[in-house]
């Protein structure tokens, strides 16, 4: 952030100001100033993709799993994250913004500077008083090691009795800080890398507890597979749903309302949504299902994943109706303005948001809880996973259909004229593809078997709503 704030500050780092009607007579950006700009982009990537699952990770970290009012605590804990997280996108999407194209780019990159300058400092000065945990060495070492363990053991059969595979002492566990995991039934194949054979190379023979670890981050890909669908509905937030909104009247009074200003609708549901989700949801869900979530995390994504379908069906809708003022305008081939408020794409902006409160914080909680205990951070990168491979999904089929369309002499479903496209039909076909990925998560969670609780905390706070519940039944009056 100090060398993308000294680009846009220091004259010599980026290319004068141009008045010029044609940009072509402008003085071009040197290789110097290129490569110091884009070097801070890319930089800038790199950094939070190695902060943002590690410092959510950290912070579910100080929650003791064998106190449970801690882990109660701890089952809020991503709602209010995420709560954090979007409140910062919302200064960022609106103060910020607006710093930018009022006041200027040097401050409009200083602030954010000065703010993560004094977050290090604060994380810093909390570092002695966090909690911490061993050092587990790489994952994709020890899981490599099973896969070709396994492997190179094809032809070994798997006994029938468990303990007869390799693990280690209770003891050694405990020195590390780790926890040991009992064998499973499934993935069976990779138990095969616990069959002692006479060898001891850790490329060879693993322990039952780290085939375990493995299975678990293995069992999560199916999950993460039916993730990827939503993502790529987020990534329209940003991009159709926009230049939709620049074909629409966006007047109120003499003030023109940027179309990319809707997005601030998205944060302002999803704040709103978890508020409501943590404080009133899961209690009304708690005295249902007796479960301390108040409903599971699979169950929470596929009420996100519901969301995803009524959105897209909306946005259709909405598209259909645009697209018949626009005919009636006759404003279809200029590609003018029609005459309807931008308003109108507001329910799709706001129901994302609302999806996003269940789907995104369940997605990034169902990654961190169900990924083993030496495991967390990778775990948490799944949720981070899904949101880059939503993207490229989003734009091969951008590409992929708008080519397909404008076959045999068709205008094509997207063009730059969005009044002569059929983004209606997009749409739909986003609805389809929702519905199919639902049906697959449908598939997927009914075989999803979760992980073992390392602590009784959840069976006594299971115990703790039921009692409240005995309580209540007693108190209540005999009519």
């Amino acid at each position: 952030m100090i060398v993308l704030t000294l680009t846009v500050s220091i004259p010599g780092l980026r290319p004068p100001p141009c008045s010029e009607a044609n940009v072509e007579n402008c003085k071009k950006t040197s290789t110097l100033q290129l490569a110091l700009f884009f070097g801070a982009l890319y930089t800038l990537a790199v950094g939070t993709g190695g902060t943002k699952p590690n410092i959510s990770t950290i912070g579910a970290d100080q929650f003791d799993d064998f106190d449970p009012k801690e882990k109660g605590h701890k089952l809020s804990f991503f709602n209010w994250w995420m709560f954090g997280i979007f409140l910062g996108t919302l200064f960022a999407n609106t103060a910020l913004v607006y710093i930018q194209d009022n006041v200027g780019w040097a401050l409009g990159y200083g602030l954010p500077t000065l703010g993560l300058a004094i977050s290090i400092a604060i994380f810093l000065a909390g570092t002695p008083f966090y909690r911490h945990r061993v050092p587990a060495g790489s994952p994709f070492t020890r899981m490599a090691r099973v896969i070709v363990a396994a492997v190179r053991k094809w032809g070994v059969p798997v006994p029938s009795d468990p303990k007869e595979l390799y693990e280690l002492d209770p003891q050694e566990y405990a020195k590390k800080g780790k926890f040991r995991i009992d064998s499973t039934p499934t993935l069976r194949f990779l138990n095969k890398a616990c069959v002692q054979t006479g060898t001891t190379s850790p490329w060879k023979l693993c322990s039952v507890t780290q085939v375990e670890e493995t299975k678990q981050m293995l069992r999560m890909i199916p999950i993460l597979i039916a993730t990827f669908v939503p993502s790529c509905m987020v990534a329209q937030i940003n991009t159709l749903f926009v230049k939709q909104g620049t074909t629409l009247d966006r007047s109120i009074g003499s003030f023109k309302i940027p179309p990319a200003s809707l997005t601030g609708f998205v944060t302002i549901s999803m704040l709103v949504s978890v508020v409501l989700y943590d404080r009133f949801f899961v209690r009304i869900m708690q005295k249902w299902t007796k479960n301390p979530r108040g409903i599971s995390l699979l169950h929470r994504m596929g009420i996100g994943l519901v969301f995803h379908v009524v959105i897209m069906i909306v946005a259709s809708f909405t598209e259909r109706w645009r697209l018949r003022v626009a005919r009636e305008h006759n404003v279809v081939e200029s590609g003018g303005q029609i005459p309807l408020t931008i308003f109108i794409l507001l329910p799709q902006f706001v129901l994302m948001g609302t999806a996003d409160a269940f789907l995104e914080v369940a997605k990034i909680e169902f990654f961190y809880d169900q990924a083993p205990e030496s495991m967390k951070s990778l775990g948490t990168s799944y949720s981070m996973i899904t949101l880059g491979v939503g993207n490229f999904i989003s734009s091969f089929l951008l590409s992929t259909v708008s080519h397909i369309t404008k076959r045999h002499g068709h205008h094509g479903w997207i063009q730059n004229n969005l009044n002569v496209s059929h983004l209606d039909y997009y749409y739909a076909f986003f609805v389809v593809l929702n519905v199919l990925n639902f049906a697959f998560f449908l598939f997927v969670a009914k075989l999803y078997v979760y992980r073992a609780e390392v602590s009784d905390s959840m069976v006594v706070l299971k115990e703790e709503l039921k009692g409240l519940e005995r309580v209540h039944n007693q108190e209540a009056p005999v009519t």
